[in-house]
């Protein structure tokens, strides 16, 4: 068969993406997502009785738990098909990220395959945070402090 008939025919049985509905369903899910996270952080803050600066920090290890949890669970793959990017990009999508790595090679042992494999995903994400925030607080530094 010829590379423009296959081409052609692929195309034609290939299902048509419909963006307006991804993306909205997208910035509804992420809006829901960071509401929530405003709602831990606040109730945190509440009962804790610390400032909403230091309870950030128990949200996000929240919001992770939940993201490991759920992904154990085997939810979390169903949500993200609904949901698209409204749950992969923020901590949970990181956390899902690792989790479904160490549960995938977990047979291979501790070392060899979780701890050999948990960052293959992760690890280009980590990697690029830590260069792109050495590299903006230098130019910070520079420029001589400014904000």
């Amino acid at each position: 068969m010829e590379k423009t008939k296959y081409k052609a025919l692929v195309e034609k049985h290939t299902p048509k993406e419909n963006r307006l509905y991804n993306g909205m369903v997208a910035f509804i899910t992420g809006g829901l997502m960071g509401a929530f996270g405003e709602l831990l952080r606040q109730l945190y803050a509440y009962f804790f009785n610390i400032p909403t600066s230091e309870a950030t920090m128990f949200m996000i290890i929240t919001l992770i738990f939940i993201g490991c949890l759920f992904t154990c669970f085997g939810f979390f793959d169903k949500w993200v098909n609904f949901a698209k990017c409204g749950l992969i990009i923020p901590i949970t999508g990181f956390a899902h990220a690792m989790m479904s790595a160490a549960l995938e090679y977990r047979k291979e042992g501790m070392v060899t395959g979780i701890g050999a494999n948990m960052f293959k995903l992760a690890g280009s994400v980590i990697i690029f945070g830590v260069v792109s925030a050495y590299t903006f607080g230098l130019i910070r530094l520079l420029l001589g402090g400014i904000a």
